[in-house]
């Protein structure tokens, strides 16, 4: 008889949410366009859930012209009003607003430093951590590093950059590997 695949437990039955933890969460992402999409995912998520989000990803591409921040940073308000009305998207328009707010900043952030990559990876430390927790209960939903990076791009002018949702973005893109011991991914990224 074949064994199960043992996966990190917050993936459900959910095809989307086993698809996203079978080939995206929590491999390195070194693609500023990548990265900015997951900002603003991530940001958009705040009082979702995950599955939510995911189920409204490809909306969110046609929307925010398939996450280039140069042309979410030139978004004015009939772009926002156009987001607004868009059923696909999380409707809320401080989260709409952050999305622009963000690729400015990220402009600028690239225009500084060479790349949004550059930017973030230096403030989670530059390669991934691997963790080791055996049960979800044990991963914390925020850290030092994640502390920091808050208070960096805060100060850049980001929005929807808390702590926690700085966790679950370095989560997402493979700055730290949490997936649980046991499960079959951890040894993969």
């Amino acid at each position: 008889m074949p064994r199960a695949i043992r996966r990190c437990p917050w993936t459900g039955d959910d095809p989307r949410m086993i698809a996203y933890h079978d080939t995206e969460w929590g491999v390195p992402l070194h693609d500023d366009r990548g990265l900015f999409e997951f900002l603003v995912l991530e940001g958009a998520q705040a009082g979702l859930s995950w599955s939510t989000i995911l189920r409204k990803r490809d909306a969110y591409r046609a929307a925010f012209a398939g996450f280039d921040p140069a042309k979410v940073a030139l978004f004015g308000e009939a772009e926002i009003a156009r987001l607004m009305a868009d059923e696909g998207i999380v409707r809320n328009r401080l989260k709409v607003e952050s999305a622009v707010k963000n690729a400015r900043a990220v402009l600028a952030a690239q225009a500084e430093v060479g790349s949004l990559d550059a930017l973030l990876w230096s403030l989670a430390g530059g390669r991934p951590q691997k963790n080791a927790f055996r049960v979800s209960g044990d991963v914390p939903a925020r850290t030092a590093v994640s502390d920091a990076m808050s208070k960096a791009l805060k100060k850049r002018g980001l929005n929807f950059v808390g702590s926690t949702i700085c966790y679950a973005f370095m989560q997402a893109t493979g700055m730290v590997n949490d997936h649980l011991v046991g499960c079959f991914r951890r040894g993969e990224v």
